[in-house]
């Protein structure tokens, strides 16, 4: 979050959504312990970030492929909610998501350029 709000970004790029197709349950980082204080940012030296726990959320996976999905509406539901969730915690939108290591693997929810 802090590398968002310093550097104004707009829109997010996903990539390798297809890693996460067999997965269960996938966790997501929302906040640290820091020797018993909850931080939503990890401390700026890095020499202190080794004294963080990550607090995670778990999100339902999917278990199905996304390769072979050509729009946002393809995904499966819960890779859209897994997207929506990002979307969510971050404040910032996922534009573009790629699903597979070709480039005629990627979803453009919103062009950026355009």
């Amino acid at each position: 979050n802090r590398s968002l709000k310093i550097n104004s970004v707009t829109g997010i790029c996903m990539t390798k959504l297809d890693v996460l197709d067999d997965l269960e349950t996938i966790k997501i980082c929302v906040a640290y312990d820091l020797n018993g204080v909850r931080v939503t940012r990890p401390p700026v030296g890095s020499d202190r970030f080794e004294e963080c726990q990550p607090e995670y959320i778990e999100v339902p996976g999917w278990q199905q492929t996304t390769v072979e999905c050509k729009s946002y509406d393809d995904l499966p539901k819960a890779a859209q909610d897994y997207l929506k969730k990002i979307e969510e915690l971050t404040g910032v939108p996922v534009d573009i998501i790629s699903t597979g290591p070709d480039r005629t693997e990627t979803i453009i929810v919103k062009h950026p350029f355009e």
